[in-house]
């Protein structure tokens, strides 16, 4: 499925800021967005890594994404923070949330700031490492008000996106990192597959007519189908009680979300930061942390040769191993970005 050429990290983040620049973005926006989709492909989404970038583009070049500027404060208190995104990139938004929701949590014990009106965030995955690494917690979650492709529990017609969330936390050891969404698959994933020709592993859509079938061209349909919610016909409801809360977290808190009138692909986010040394001590957590991420490991398998892992050591190791080999990307995202490349005189090299 990859690119048998591999391309280092920074080759290919360098790329991508020089296309974004080239596209009138900031240098220090561009710089983020680079590094974040990069982010994205070394940890293995790559759904949610570069293949975003032809997009990104796109939306610059329409004018649907910010290019220059910065955010509104629409309310701020000792731990709390509102933004309004001003459709600028999401990376660039949510790492300055980053920064201002960690300086609050060293201060407080916990730091949120919400967002609304932000472009798309790209992998969520992306940004945890940079709270662990801190001794910190990080809980990130997005929806995106302007479309809308998974039904609720017992419906047909879409309500939610796939509405992500991603929790970051260390522990005595490898941090765990975990990145899930609250339907049982991605636009993304479905997107290329129907691109391709190709079908779900399982039958993880419905129909217009709520039928179960791993064929991705029914939500390309009209009427279109949908993705079904994490738990699927079986437990949807607790998938579709997930993406309720995310719809309270983002859009709720952000007050702006599927209320309102659409502006283009973007998110409504909600970030928080948790410093454990506010609570019972980093040391302390850490310790408590380890046993559960030891208890898990050390699990006797169900099938013989495949351990137990926690979420997201996979994707580290797929991160420290194409950092020394190098990325190998998926075949549709160089294709993708050659147009751009050549519009703009920019090669990747």
């Amino acid at each position: 499925m990859n690119d048998a050429t591999r391309h280092t990290a920074d080759t290919l983040i360098r790329y991508a800021q020089s296309l974004l620049q080239h596209a009138g973005l900031d240098q220090d926006k561009a710089a983020d967005v680079a590094a974040i989709l990069v982010e994205g492909d070394l940890l293995g989404h790559d759904t949610h890594g570069l293949a975003l970038l032809a997009g990104y583009l796109g939306e610059l070049d329409k004018g649907s994404m910010g290019k220059t500027g910065s955010y509104a404060t629409v309310q701020a208190r000792g731990a709390a923070e509102t933004w309004d995104g001003q459709r600028l990139p999401g990376p660039w938004l949510v790492l300055r949330a980053m920064e201002a929701a960690t300086a609050m949590a060293r201060e407080h014990g916990t730091g949120t700031v919400v967002i609304r009106r932000s472009h798309h965030i790209a992998c969520l995955a992306a940004y945890l490492r940079r709270a662990t690494e801190q001794g910190l917690v990080m809980e990130l979650i997005c929806s995106d008000p302007n479309s809308a492709s998974v039904a609720p529990f017992g419906g047909t017609r879409a309500v939610f996106t796939p509405n992500p969330l991603a929790i970051g936390f260390p522990t005595g050891g490898e941090p765990v990192l975990v990145d899930v969404s609250a339907s049982l698959t991605t636009n993304g994933m479905t997107a290329r597959l129907h691109r391709q020709g190709r079908r779900l592993e399982h039958a993880w859509l419905l129909d217009a007519n709520g039928a179960e079938t791993d064929d991705p061209s029914v939500l390309f349909a009209s009427p279109p189908g949908t993705l079904q919610p994490l738990g699927g016909m079986q437990a949807g409801h607790k998938g579709y009680g997930l993406a309720l809360w995310v719809e309270a977290l983002t859009g709720g808190l952000a007050g702006h979300g599927r209320a309102d009138p659409k502006e283009g692909w973007g998110a409504s986010v909600y970030l928080q930061i948790i410093d454990p040394q506010a609570f019972a001590g980093a040391d302390a957590f850490a310790r408590q942390m380890q046993h559960i991420a030891d208890a898990c490991r050390d699990n006797p398998p169900r099938a013989d040769g495949q351990p137990v892992r926690l979420p997201g050591t996979n994707g580290l190791r797929k991160r420290t191993a194409q950092l020394r080999e190098g990325i190998a990307l998926h075949p549709d995202i160089l294709p993708a970005l050659r147009p751009w490349g050549e519009r703009y005189g920019v090669a990747l090299s």
